[in-house]
C-alpha cells in the first residue's frame, strides 16, 4: 500500500509539523493512495483506476485508514482551489498508469506557493 501518515486538524486540513509530537500519534490517520500487491499477486502493471478500486474494498471500515479519493477536472482550477483552502497542493497522476515508483511524466506533484 502507498500512502502517508497524516494528523488531521479539526476543519480536516492536515497538521504536517504535528506528527514530530509523540502526544499526538493516537490522532494519526493513514491515508492510502495506491496499492502495489494485494493477497501475495503484483498489481503494479493494473491501471490506477482498477488499483484504487481495490484499494476502497481494502480498506473500506478501517477506523485508521483513509482511502484517498480521485478529483477529475481541469487541473488548474483544482489547483486554485486547494491552495485558496491553505492545503498543501495536489498529486496528479494519469488515471490509465501502471505503478512506478517515484515521480514520473504519469505521475507530477505540485505544492501551493503559499504552504508553510
Amino acid at each position: 500500500m502507498d500512502g502517508e501518515a497524516v494528523l488531521f486538524l479539526p476543519d480536516g486540513r492536515n497538521d504536517r509539523h504535528g506528527l514530530r509530537n509523540r502526544h499526538n500519534s493516537r490522532f494519526v490517520t493513514m491515508v492510502a493512495f495506491d496499492l502495489m500487491m494485494l493477497d501475495g499477486d503484483d498489481i503494479r502493471r493494473q491501471s490506477l483506476v482498477e488499483r484504487k478500486a481495490r484499494l476502497r474494498e481494502l480498506v473500506s471500515g478501517q477506523p485508521l485508514i483513509q482511502f484517498s479519493e480521485s478529483i477529475e477536472g481541469d487541473g488548474e482550477t483544482i489547483f486554485r482551489h486547494v491552495c485558496s483552502m491553505g492545503l498543501e497542493g495536489i498529486v496528479s497522476k494519469r488515471k490509465d498508469s501502471i505503478y512506478r515508483s517515484g515521480r514520473t511524466r504519469s505521475w507530477i506533484k505540485t505544492k501551493c506557493p503559499s504552504y508553510s
